[in-house]
């Protein structure tokens, strides 16, 4: 076998390293405190039940078998009852393909629009198959090569020269040693030279490393998933060299307006629990009318198909449903009476709209006065609207 990393695992931060749950305990929080808990530690009792009554072979270091992590992800009632929650909510065979794509020897690059779970989805993947989603490399203009292969703690570098004791493993280097999933968020945020460190990775499963005359192979379990939007095209395209090595899946935008519904209002209710704000049904008209205005918008017509609107230059995801909501909620339990309405999620709904302050301010005021103001039970929201765009 070759040579694995025998050193600290980290003994320091470098750029784009993520901490171990480990080292995120050290700091005092403890999970349940924890603002935002890791996908396996939010959904530990889950991840349980399903190792307990999963009795499909499992490939070599996963924690479950594949048809146990695409129940994780999509939800299902186990034997004794109980219930898994959906963590993604669309087609199953892209969940299926996704998983089985991990169980072989190519990556997973997870390709879509802002907003459509593509990060979500890669997070419980690796907590589903690894047990742990924190070897994390966020892509960003500034991210170095360190991230993904591996640093230096110069202090040791200087006393001892270069050695494996000074050597600052990345979440990437360490996948591969423990035989886990890596993930690298927004890949084509990345600097083509440092994307690139990828292909060496991947094609030949091996980390160089020269001023040791070294390496370390991966180990069964190894893969890595990474994530990029269709909207960054043009910003640092992946090479065809770099491309090959991925299988893609294309995470699609919610296909009907209760898919989308649902998708918000089951995400609002998580994130509300832990911020102590009211219940999402106290709001379900409201999330259905955010998810209307951000559906027609986005398509350029309404609803019955009747009427063509113009699109903003914004995305109008998903995810910027689940914000506007998230923060109306919020205005409702602080400054309301807990009751979710629309001017609570006016204001949220403008911001979300209107990103250039002159195209944009058109297109939406276009909207109010030719839709929503003659849409029936609507003039409330209409009111609302009109008095935060004013």
């Amino acid at each position: 076998m070759s040579t694995v990393p025998t050193g600290p695992t980290t003994p320091a931060a470098v750029p784009g390293q993520s901490t171990s749950p480990t080292t995120a305990a050290g700091t005092g929080a403890e999970p349940a405190d924890a603002l935002r808990p890791h996908a396996e530690e939010a959904f530990a009792d889950e991840l349980a039940a399903l190792a307990a009554a999963d009795d499909r072979p499992r490939p070599a270091r996963w924690r479950l078998s594949p048809w146990a992590v695409a129940t994780y992800l999509l939800g299902g009632t186990l034997p004794d009852g109980t219930v898994i929650t959906p963590k993604y909510v669309g087609p199953r065979r892209i969940v299926e393909v996704a998983v089985t794509t991990l169980a072989t020897d190519r990556a997973l690059l997870l390709l879509g629009v802002p907003g459509t779970a593509k990060t979500w989805v890669s997070e419980h993947l690796a907590a589903a198959i690894s047990g742990d989603s924190t070897l994390l490399v966020q892509g960003t203009a500034g991210t170095p090569e360190e991230a993904i292969r591996y640093g230096w703690n110069y202090a040791q570098l200087l006393t001892h020269g270069p050695s494996r004791d000074a050597l600052v493993h990345s979440p990437v280097m360490r996948a591969m040693a423990e035989g886990r999933i890596a993930r690298v968020e927004e890949l084509t945020r990345i600097p083509a030279d440092v994307q690139d460190t990828l292909i060496t990775i991947l094609s030949e499963k091996t980390l160089p490393i020269p001023e040791l005359g070294s390496e370390t192979q991966a180990v069964r379990g190894f893969n890595l998933i990474a994530t990029a939007n269709d909207r960054d095209r043009g910003v640092n395209d992946l090479s065809s060299a770099l491309r090959r090595r991925f299988n893609t899946v294309v995470l699609p935008l919610p296909a009907t307006a209760e898919e989308e519904v649902d998708i918000v209002a089951r995400r609002v209710d998580q994130i509300g629990r832990g911020l102590d704000l009211p219940d999402v049904p106290r709001g379900a008209d409201e999330i259905r009318r955010v998810v209307t205005v951000f559906r027609e918008l986005r398509g350029g017509v309404t609803e019955d198909g009747r009427t063509k609107v113009k699109s903003p230059s914004g995305t109008l995801s998903t995810a910027e449903a689940i914000s506007v909501v998230t923060n109306g909620l919020a205005l409702a339990a602080h400054f309301g009476d807990g009751v979710l309405r629309a001017g609570d999620v006016a204001a949220g709904i403008l911001g979300a709209v209107v990103r250039d302050p002159a195209a944009d301010r058109l297109v939406w005021q276009e909207y109010l006065e030719t839709v929503v103001r003659e849409r029936e039970g609507w003039k409330d929201f209409y009111r609302a609207c009109r008095e935060v765009t004013a």
